[in-house]
């Protein structure tokens, strides 16, 4: 059983660094609670903005409290536990944008971005969808088998018009997915409103 993280092992800004680990990894919430000194539910609340909100995320990599090699590690074993990085020099605790940060505004629809993603590509790995999106394993799985907390309410939408992502990088993880292109959405096609009944509409003549 993983060790709680005391004082003097939680990495600085625990809560940021919460949020740049929810936002730019595939760790499980249980993971990025031992390694933040959060209890697991903590961490869903982070990642379905119930808390933090607005916060900015605190990049543990570039402030030597992790590796990159480590999160990897942990990534591709759910059982393991982040061990932080040795330092002899302490950093200062500053604001840093994570590469994937989404603005508040947009977070809300992340689960629509996911169900999208699922629902016309769902050879996609969580990895993947993770580096899209900027999401959890845990929530991708939540919405996979609609255990979701607000699954009700979730409405597949295209994630680079929701400005979760880019076309490009779409297209990317598309590919290797093995698939030929993304999927685009038929055009709608205009109609002309019937008359109602007993009614014939007027011709016009040019």
């Amino acid at each position: 059983m993983a060790r709680k993280a005391t004082e003097s092992t939680k990495p600085l800004m625990p809560k940021a660094t919460a949020v740049w680990l929810i936002e730019n990894t595939g760790l499980t919430f249980r993971q990025i609670g031992a390694f933040c000194g959060l209890h697991e539910l903590e961490v869903q609340s982070i990642a379905d903005d119930e808390v933090a909100i607005g916060m900015v995320g605190y990049d543990p990599i570039v402030n030597g409290q992790l590796t990159k090699e480590e999160i990897e590690r942990c990534e591709s074993d759910p059982a393991e536990r982040l061990v932080m990085a040795k330092t002899d020099v302490p950093r200062p605790a500053t604001r840093t944008k994570g590469p994937k940060y989404t603005p508040v505004a947009r977070r809300g629809d992340k689960p629509d971005g996911i169900a999208w993603l699922v629902k016309h590509f769902p050879n996609l790995t969580d990895a993947q969808i993770s580096r899209l999106i900027g999401t959890t394993k845990p929530t991708i799985n939540a919405i996979r088998d609609r255990s979701h907390w607000n699954i009700n309410n979730i409405n597949a939408r295209d994630p680079v018009g929701l400005g979760l992502c880019n076309r490009q990088d779409l297209d990317k993880e598309v590919l290797k997915a093995g698939y030929s292109s993304t999927v685009e959405a038929p055009p709608v096609e205009e109609q002309t409103p019937a008359a109602p009944s007993g009614m014939q509409m007027p011709e016009f003549k040019l």
